[in-house]
C-alpha cells in the first residue's frame, strides 16, 4: 500500500517497486493520473491475479473542484476551454444542492481523455491527436458525498464511489449543472474498500517490509478456513465441496479460501462446490 505522490504515474510506482524487490511480476490497481496522489495498491507476485477483486472495491475521495474555469481533460493539467468570473459568484447553496443530486447510481460520460479503449485505441491518444471522441455513458454509484468547504469558486468534497468512476467526470458535471463549467482542482484517494491511505508507506520509505498478506486485499469478501486435505486439492485447481462450518458459512459467489490462515484462492460457491478462480499456493 503505496502513498503516491504528486509528479509520477503510477506505473513509476510499480518500476519503484519492481526495483526494490527485484521482480517484474509487479501490477497496480486503480490507476492514479500523475497530479493525484492518496492510496495505490501495488500487487507483487501471484497477489497480481487478485487485481479484479481489489478494482471492483469503493473508493473514496477527497476532491478539490474549481469552478468557472472549463478544461479539455476536465482537470488543471489540461487546456483551458473557457474562464470567467461566474464562478465566484455562484451562491454556495446552489452548489451543495446540485452536489447532493449526484448522489445514487446515474449514468456518467467518461472523460475524452481517459484510458477507455475506442476502436482498438485510448481514448486519450485520439483525443491528443484533435479527433472527436464520443464515449459511451457507463453506469456509477456515488454512494456518499459531503461537502467539507464550499467557498465559490472552490468547493472541497470527500466522496465515496463505486468501481469506475471518474471524478474528473464528476467535476465537469457540476460545472455543466451549474451552467459555469469547472474542472477538478485536487485529488486524493483515501481508501479502497477498507484500505486506508493512512496505513500506506510513503514511496521514498518503501522496502519489502512494507509487505502485506494477500488475503487484507480481499475486503469484505467471506473467507473460509480449508482442512488440509482440500487445501491440497484446491492449491492443484480443484473444486472441494462445500460442507461442514464451510457450508454454512458460504453466503456469496466469490469466496476467499485459507488455509492455516493464509490465502489459498479465491474461489466461487455455486452447487454445492468451491471452485476455484484464482489460486496462489503451490501444489
Amino acid at each position: 500500500m503505496v502513498d503516491k505522490p504528486p509528479g509520477i504515474t503510477s506505473h513509476d510506482v510499480v518500476e519503484r517497486v519492481r526495483r526494490i524487490l527485484g521482480t517484474k511480476a509487479v501490477g497496480h490497481t486503480g490507476t492514479l493520473d500523475p497530479f493525484a496522489t492518496g492510496l495505490l495498491v501495488v500487487l507483487v507476485g501471484k497477489a497480481t491475479r487478485l487485481a479484479r477483486f481489489v478494482e471492483r472495491q469503493s473508493k473514496t475521495y477527497l476532491a478539490t473542484v474549481r469552478l468557472g474555469v472549463r478544461t479539455d481533460t476536465d482537470d488543471l493539467t489540461g487546456r483551458i476551454m473557457n474562464t470567467g468570473d461566474a464562478g465566484e459568484s455562484v451562491d454556495p447553496g446552489r452548489v451543495i444542492e446540485a452536489l447532493g443530486q449526484f448522489v445514487g447510481t446515474r449514468s456518467q460520460r467518461p472523460p475524452e481523455y481517459s484510458a477507455k479503449h475506442v476502436g482498438g485505441e485510448r481514448s486519450y491518444q485520439k483525443a491528443r491527436r484533435g479527433e472527436a471522441v464520443t464515449l459511451t455513458p457507463v453506469e456509477v454509484t456515488v454512494s456518499e458525498l459531503d461537502v467539507l468547504a464550499c467557498q465559490p469558486p472552490s468547493v472541497t468534497f470527500r466522496v465515496v464511489v463505486s468501481a469506475g468512476t471518474y471524478i474528473r467526470a464528476l467535476a465537469r458535471d457540476l460545472g455543466e449543472c451549474l451552467g459555469v463549467g469547472a474542472h477538478l482542482a485536487g485529488l486524493r484517494r483515501e481508501a479502497i474498500g477498507s484500505l486506508r491511505v493512512e496505513d500506506a508507506v510513503a514511496l521514498e520509505q518503501l522496502s519489502g517490509r512494507d509487505l502485506i498478506p494477500p488475503r487484507m486485499l480481499l475486503g469484505e469478501m467471506p473467507l473460509v478456513e480449508l482442512d488440509t486435505e482440500s487445501v491440497r486439492a484446491v492449491s492443484h485447481g480443484r473444486p472441494v465441496e462445500e460442507g461442514g462450518e464451510a457450508g454454512s458459512r458460504v453466503r456469496a459467489t466469490v469466496v476467499g479460501l485459507l488455509g492455516d490462515g493464509e490465502l489459498v484462492a479465491v474461489a466461487k460457491a455455486e452447487d454445492g462446490w468451491l471452485r476455484p478462480m484464482v489460486v496462489l499456493r503451490e501444489p
